[in-house]
């Protein structure tokens, strides 16, 4: 292949698309180390799907480099899910705005895109933290511009970029003591070394890393395996005690902008705004959902709410896929119908069996939007519809549904499948929505909820300390059991849920539930609990053996 002296508009687009398929080759690994010891991180996932939206924008636009920049700014703008997200989107579009009136860009020019992307993803978090994300790309445009005064080759820019970053990279546990306390590398960081390597796969032919490379030799640095590695929940920002993340778009005069932003800094943390033009992405980790959403009605219109339990945090990758309104929608009219949101074949089954109409995929490891839930309400047989959330971090999204909507609509706060399945046994179809929401959230709040998973790095919590390959029981407050085996975990996590009151256990198997498991919990219900029964169902859903409900 010959070597490009100048990265042109062609060369671009199939340079970002190459990024995208890197990180969706690498997103397991980036997304398996997670401070929180659950199989739920996602900031590769969030980057990959980040980069799906410009692709996607890449493919519909006009040809030259105008296009293509403005693709990319609007793309990545649009399509930014999580803190990675967004600020990759920023460095996407501080690239853009640099390139956009070129032709092409030599050695020099990439350079000054490099630093505008730099300095762009610095200006949109309003407390920016070392040993991240930023760090990295500050690094590697420093490196890059350090070589521009020899009159260097595009390559020579972007040999000297990418072997400064994984410098950067490399350092950055020395920088951010979460990290350390890890042994892992940011994950975002190493999501973005990823674009060098595929501007440089273009540029020059280079191969893009495997997967399962472990080494980098340009820092001499070694990361863990899986091609990437990973902080806290999207760990571009420092961990923080705060439990929910909220974004949105805002639609608002760019001047209100500096206000907003210092409304959010009193509220909040790993706070990321960008946009122009009266759209801007907004990200925000807050205990305080409710100020998050007002400070953006007091200057304009937000929309596409998400807001995410970090607690819960969870991989993004099969809710795009699969977030879509059950298409089972019973036509026969009732006056109140029901949109269950839940993931897994036998939960699905088991909802439409209690007489939910509609199930839209989502909870325990996704995030349905507002939008997504809506097409289920405006589906839905009935003008009056009760909403089951099931997770505790899909409640807020799915109470904007009324007001999208000319039916009536109540949402019992559920926040668990069990809870869901103790509801509908109070539903009644003809009865009025009020009706049925008062009754349905009786018997939720009747129900205690746990589940089991498996760590999936070292940690600790109350109960002990964690090691990779653990199972862990949770509960509402959080991790309260740890044991070698899922059956001890569980039932671990029964001694914690289980009083004299109780009457019913019931056990939703998932993906690594296994005969055996489930008969010795059920043994040990009957010899510990004799007055307790235990009820078995079948559920399928991923990365959580268990479901547990007491009641």
């Amino acid at each position: 292949m010959t070597t490009l002296e100048r990265l042109g508009a062609d060369d671009l687009r199939r340079a970002l698309a190459t990024f995208r398929d890197g990180l969706r080759a690498h997103q397991e690994g980036i997304n398996r180390l997670n401070v929180y010891p659950v199989p739920d991180g996602d900031t590769g996932t969030n980057m990959a799907l980040t980069l799906e939206s410009v692709v996607k924008a890449l493919e519909a636009a006009e040809p030259g480099m105008a296009a293509t920049c403005k693709a990319i700014s609007h793309g990545s703008l649009m399509g930014a899910r999580g803190n990675s997200g967004v600020i990759l989107s920023q460095i996407l579009r501080g690239l853009a705005e640099v390139l956009e009136p070129s032709d092409g860009a030599d050695g020099e020019l990439l350079a000054e895109a490099l630093a505008a992307a730099a300095t762009g993803a610095y200006r949109a978090v309003m407390k920016p933290v070392e040993g991240t994300i930023l760090t990295v790309v500050r690094e590697a445009s420093e490196a890059a511009t350090a070589c521009v005064g020899e009159r260097p080759l595009l390559v020579d820019v972007l040999d000297a970029a990418r072997s400064g970053g994984y410098e950067a990279l490399a350092r950055t546990p020395e920088l951010l003591p979460v990290l350390a306390e890890a042994g892992v590398v940011d994950a975002g960081g190493t999501g973005f070394l990823l674009l060098l390597d595929a501007l440089l796969h273009e540029a020059a032919g280079r191969p893009m890393p495997e997967p399962s490379v472990t080494v980098a030799a340009s820092a001499g640095a070694t990361l863990p395996a899986g091609g990437g590695a990973g902080a806290a929940r999207d760990a571009e920002s420092h961990v923080s005690d705060l439990r929910y993340e909220v974004m949105y778009f805002l639609e608002a005069p760019d001047e209100t902008v500096p206000a907003f932003k210092q409304v959010w800094a009193g509220i909040g943390d790993s706070i990321v705004v960008v946009g122009g033009d009266g759209i801007w992405n907004c990200h925000i980790h807050t205990d305080d959902i409710g100020a998050a959403i007002e400070a953006a009605i007091d200057c304009g219109r937000p929309r596409q709410i998400r807001v995410t339990d970090l607690i819960e945090e969870v991989e993004e990758e099969r809710w795009v896929r699969e977030a879509q309104p059950d298409p089972e929608v019973p036509s026969e009219p009732v006056t109140t119908a029901v949109v269950a949101i839940a993931t897994g074949d036998g939960i699905r089954r088991i909802f439409h069996s209690l007489g939910v109409q509609s199930v839209v995929a989502g909870g325990q490891s996704m995030n349905p939007s507002t939008e997504q839930i809506l097409e289920a309400v405006e589906a839905a047989p009935g003008d009056q519809v009760v909403i089951l959330p099931n997770n505790s971090n899909i409640i807020a999204v799915a109470e904007q549904v009324d007001a999208a909507t000319t039916k009536s609509v109540r949402v019992v706060p559920t926040r668990g499948i069990p809870e869901g399945f103790a509801a509908l046994l109070e539903y009644d179809p003809e009865a009025d929505v009020d009706d049925n929401a008062a009754a349905m959230a009786d018997a939720a709040t009747n129900v205690v909820a746990g589940e089991v998973t498996q760590a999936v790095r070292d940690s600790t919590c109350e109960a002990g300390p964690i090691a990779e390959g653990d199972f862990i029981g949770i509960a509402r407050e959080g991790i309260v059991a740890v044991a070698a085996t899922v059956a001890d975990a569980a039932i671990a996590l029964l001694v914690v849920l289980v009083s004299e009151e109780h009457e019913i256990v019931t056990l939703i198997e998932g993906e690594g539930a296994t005969a055996g498991a489930t008969r010795q919990i059920r043994e040990w219900v009957g010899e510990q609990c004799p007055g307790i029964s235990v009820e078995v169902l079948h559920g399928g859903q991923p990365l959580y053996p268990y479901f547990l409900g007491v009641e």
